[in-house]
Formats: C-alpha cells, structure tokens, sequence
C-alpha cells in the first residue's frame, strides 16, 4: 500500500453512469450492521436465487409489517370512535 495516492486525473461519481446509478439508488438509505437468526436469513436468500436482491426483500417485509401496523392502529381508532358515535345516537 502506498503511503500517498495521487487523485488529481479522478473523476466525481456524477462523472461515472455507473457509480452515479448505484448512488441514485441508495438515496436515503443508511447502511448499518444487524444480526439475523440464520434461518430468518437463509429464507431470504433463497427467495431471490434467481435473481434479485436478499437485502431488499428484507427492506420491503418490514415496510410490509410497519404498513400492516400502522393499519390495525387505524382500524382499532375507526371501531372506538363507530362504538362511541354509535352509543351517542342511542
């Protein structure tokens, strides 16, 4: 390894198609470190074996479950307030 590196003839990642697309689609995304059961991701490795993306599926199911969460939040708001409106009219 050298102890000095001369990046004058470099060129900006807006420069380069590919480096520009990758960094386009990791917009907004922050890179962190878990840790997963195996299983939990040996089945999503197998999902995508035929191409796609392990790690985006992983994003999509827990969008999926917040989704899901944030739903029965409201459902359980619209049934108190049918209940309480509805012990009002009578």
């Amino acid at each position: 390894m050298r102890k000095e590196y001369d990046f004058s003839k470099a060129k900006r990642v807006k420069d380069v198609p590919a480096l520009a697309k990758l960094q386009a689609e990791n917009a907004g995304k922050e890179r962190i470190t878990i840790r997963l059961d195996a299983e939990v991701l040996a089945w999503f490795r197998k999902q995508v074996q035929d191409g796609g993306n392990y790690q985006t599926l992983i994003n999509e199911a827990l969008r999926a479950h917040l989704a899901e969460r944030e739903g029965t939040l409201e459902r359980t708001l619209r049934r108190v307030l049918r209940e309480e409106l509805g012990q009002r009219a009578a």
